[in-house]
């Protein structure tokens, strides 16, 4: 491996990654991970962490946690999926990312391992910043799981808190069918004696997270039972909210548990996620007259949200830049979109990516209308061409068609 762009490049072509193939890409257990961590001499023991999983938030929550700690003066490692431009932006330290020539030599020194072993690009990224983190000897590093919980590749830590944001039905090929079926994956996270915060309380879930932590002996908190004091976030979105409450019970029960973080950190934490963490992609307003706003949400539950907060944005016309990923269940998020919009179409630049027409006639069975691109930055032009001043055009399904836009 002589460049990073070559580096990078072999472990996109050469390994599964879900990112970009899908389903193929997922391992059933954790066997390759545990292989690779006992390669590597154990670096998740050699760190303190916090892990962070759920349908939606879970980003969000990992960023804001990640810049109240290091407001607080901790080295703070943070490892979040996907990236939007650069692979390094999966691994950073106090907001910086990991340096191109660590992830040239992790590949070379543990190729042969690597590939003798056939581990998936997420196994082999998890085993690259969980040894970042310990040669670096971070205070705290926030661990974002990549999807569920029980069989993660990140699911080797034993951290001093679990997060669980919320419950709703993504991947379901992998996770189950039901709310409670994934809440049990999700759920995996939760280790012995160590407490764990759920962000969103739901009948069908409640039960399942109460049991797994009085099996294992830890404390349960739910978010929605606090009352706090209103911060600001420089995270836009009422879709926020939640998540800033269940960033506060969380720091509220590790300050309980011995760890220093004064008001003056979660304020200016809060202040500056995006500053001290380089979080793009949320609400991210990328321009005026035409407003331009970039969002990932490629759920039904962040969709809604997403939409219920652009109807409170004042706008002459709607223009909708929209490409998906071809395992989504269109049924559940098109009829989210409003019909008095304009559709651009386009297909993200990977592998998985849902061809422009097939979009675009499925797009149409709910009364969507619009034209099919060649690529997605084509459509985002067309989209600027026929907007005006005060106009909005939205970006988003997928976080492929934000990252060619952002």
């Amino acid at each position: 491996m002589k460049t990073y762009h070559d580096t990078v490049e072999w472990m996109f072509q050469q390994l599964p990654m879900f990112q970009r193939i899908g389903k193929q890409a997922f391992k059933k257990d954790l066997t390759n991970t545990l292989k690779l961590a006992k390669h590597l001499d154990h670096p998740e023991n050699k760190f303190r962490s916090i892990h962070v999983a759920g349908t939606n938030g879970k980003g969000s929550v990992s960023h804001m946690l990640a810049s109240v700690f290091q407001s607080a003066g901790y080295k703070t490692g943070l490892y979040t999926s996907p990236h939007l431009k650069d692979f390094r932006e999966r691994i950073r330290i106090n907001g910086k990312l990991i340096s191109q020539k660590a992830v040239i030599q992790f590949i070379e020194e543990n190729q042969e391992f690597l590939e003798g072993n056939k581990l998936s690009f997420f196994e082999m990224t998890v085993g690259m910043a969980f040894d970042y983190f310990a040669e670096q000897k971070v205070d705290i590093a926030i661990i974002e799981t990549g999807m569920g919980g029980r069989l993660d590749s990140t699911n080797i830590i034993t951290p001093e808190l679990a997060v669980i944001t919320n419950i709703g039905l993504d991947h379901t090929a992998f996770l189950g069918n039901s709310l409670a079926e994934i809440a049990g994956e999700k759920a995996g996270i939760i280790k012995e004696k160590t407490p764990v915060v759920i962000g969103e309380k739901h009948n069908e879930t409640e039960s399942v997270f109460r049991k797994t932590a009085e099996n294992l002996s830890s404390g349960i908190f739910f978010a929605e039972d606090y009352k706090f004091p209103k911060y600001y976030t420089d995270l836009k979105g009422d879709y926020q909210k939640k998540n800033l409450k269940t960033l506060l019970t969380s720091i509220s029960i590790l300050k309980d548990n011995g760890w220093k973080v004064s008001e003056e950190a979660i304020t200016n934490g809060l202040s500056n996620v995006k500053l001290h963490t380089g979080l793009q992609g949320r609400w991210d307003v990328i321009g005026e007259k035409p407003r331009v706003i970039c969002d990932t949400a490629h759920n039904a539950e962040g969709l809604k949200l997403v939409m219920k907060q652009l109807q409170k944005e004042k706008f002459q016309q709607l223009h909708f830049v929209l490409g998906v990923v071809n395992d989504k269940d269109l049924t559940k998020i098109l009829p989210l979109f409003p019909q008095q919009a304009s559709y651009y179409f386009a297909k993200p630049e990977v592998p998985r990516g849902l061809d422009a027409k097939t979009l675009k006639d499925e797009a149409f069975k709910f009364d969507l209308e619009g034209h099919v691109f060649e690529s997605v930055y084509l459509a985002f032009l067309a989209a600027k061409e026929a907007a005006l001043d005060e106009d909005i055009i939205f970006v988003g399904g997928s976080n492929f068609t934000v990252a060619e836009v952002i």
